[in-house]
């Protein structure tokens, strides 16, 4: 009796996840979304309704929004029971516009470029690729070299970040800043990040007055005034 028993509740719970019709996927909640809508989440999840809650494939579900909204850098899904896929979207951030026949590219943190706009966005400064000939810069190549600037924007202080208009990278220990007032500042690369921009910080509160910085040696920093 026993046996009989377990294989009975075993095919009712069976029957409870496929074939009963009050645990199949009814609805997709979206959260997380800031410039992506809902819906765009939605459409591009493709999540099939209708079917047994149990049988959706989360891992399909994350594999099409990552391939075909460029936009998200991580989703989570899961389910919601009884009837709800929940989709939490986490999108990226442009750090930093490159500009390329008239169109501005969105870069974030990682330096993947996500999205292509007709307007250059207010408050995201502009990388402008000057790489010379040097070793380094043949090393890196274009790519790495756009990462490593990134990772400068990332580095600094929010106001100086705040007042950054564009970057000019040489190479990949010759990235200049250009900030608002016609003020510039030499960071070099983005090794010694934190010490570059505590020193940057203390150099600005004492010489208000002058319009250039150079901390590409933090522990050698200069300023001076045009």
């Amino acid at each position: 009796m026993t046996a009989v028993a377990v294989t009975l509740l075993g095919a009712g719970a069976v029957w409870l996840l496929y074939g009963s019709s009050w645990l199949r996927a009814e609805r997709v909640r979206v959260a997380g979304t800031a410039v992506l809508t809902a819906e765009e989440v939605r459409d591009a999840a493709d999540v099939p309704l209708n079917t047994p809650l149990v049988a959706v494939d989360t891992g399909a579900i994350e594999h099409r929004l990552r391939e075909r909204v460029p936009r998200i850098a991580k989703v989570d899904v899961s389910r919601s029971w009884p009837n709800t896929i929940s989709l939490v979207v986490t999108e990226r951030r442009p750090e930093a516009i490159v500009e390329e026949d008239g169109k501005f590219h969105e870069v974030d943190a990682t330096g993947v470029r996500f999205s292509t706009l007709s307007k250059r966005p207010k408050g995201v400064p502009l990388l402008e690729m000057e790489a010379d000939r040097s070793p380094s810069s043949r090393h890196f190549g274009p790519a790495g070299l756009r990462r490593e600037a990134v990772r400068v924007v990332t580095q600094l202080p929010e106001k100086v970040r705040q007042d950054t208009r564009s970057l000019r990278v040489r190479s990949y220990d010759s990235i200049t800043l250009e900030l608002t007032g016609g003020r510039t500042i030499a960071w070099g690369s983005g090794e010694r990040g934190e010490a570059k921009a505590k020193t940057l910080t203390a150099l600005m509160k004492a010489r208000p007055d002058a319009d250039h910085f150079d901390v590409s040696a933090p522990s050698a920093p200069a300023v001076s005034r045009s």
